[in-house]
């Protein structure tokens, strides 16, 4: 005889979206990360980085998914082509995640994982990913994308005098002039 919902021995279905988040905010403390919730489901991460000085991520737990954004770096001042096709090779290695170009022409990382998915394990994972693809090639798409601002900044700092140490990392598109 099938059992009807309102049988005592009848488990309550369980709320994917309520996993989701319990998932993602244990994934966030045990990472020590800072993070904020603005609203039900809705996740702002800071991950700290290295080349790049933070990287703002944003998780929101959807119906059906979960899904991930997180800023890059703003419209290149130059080589739109070349960094749009080297954005594109990179996707084909990425886990997660994609670069994506929004309106502007910023570059973004994008992704979208199905709630069912959603483990504290998983969302390291994803959020790893985010800081290896944000801020592991900031410099690289600095370069490809700002190196005539690069050499103006440097030439300005160093006529007034002033400390071009935040710049040491792009020393070799100077010594190219």
């Amino acid at each position: 005889m099938p059992m009807d919902d309102t049988s005592p021995s009848a488990a309550p279905p369980a709320d994917p979206s309520a996993k989701a988040r319990a998932a993602i905010e244990q994934a966030l403390r045990e990472a020590e990360l800072t993070w904020e919730s603005p609203a039900d489901g809705n996740y702002v991460v800071t991950l700290p980085g290295t080349r790049k000085l933070s990287t703002t991520c944003s998780l929101i737990v959807g119906r059906h998914s979960l899904s991930v954004n997180a800023f890059v770096v703003r419209r290149p001042d130059e080589n739109h082509a070349e960094i749009h096709r080297w954005l594109l090779e990179r996707n084909t290695r990425l886990y997660g995640v994609a670069y994506a170009v929004d309106r502007l022409g910023d570059v973004y990382l994008v992704g979208r994982l199905p709630l069912a998915a959603v483990t504290p394990e998983e969302v390291d994972r994803l959020l790893g990913s985010v800081l290896e693809n944000a801020d592991g090639v900031f410099n690289t798409l600095l370069e490809m994308g700002f190196a005539t601002a690069i050499r103006k900044e440097h030439a300005w700092r160093t006529s007034r005098g002033e400390s071009t140490r935040n710049l040491e990392a792009f020393a070799h598109l100077l010594r190219d002039e």
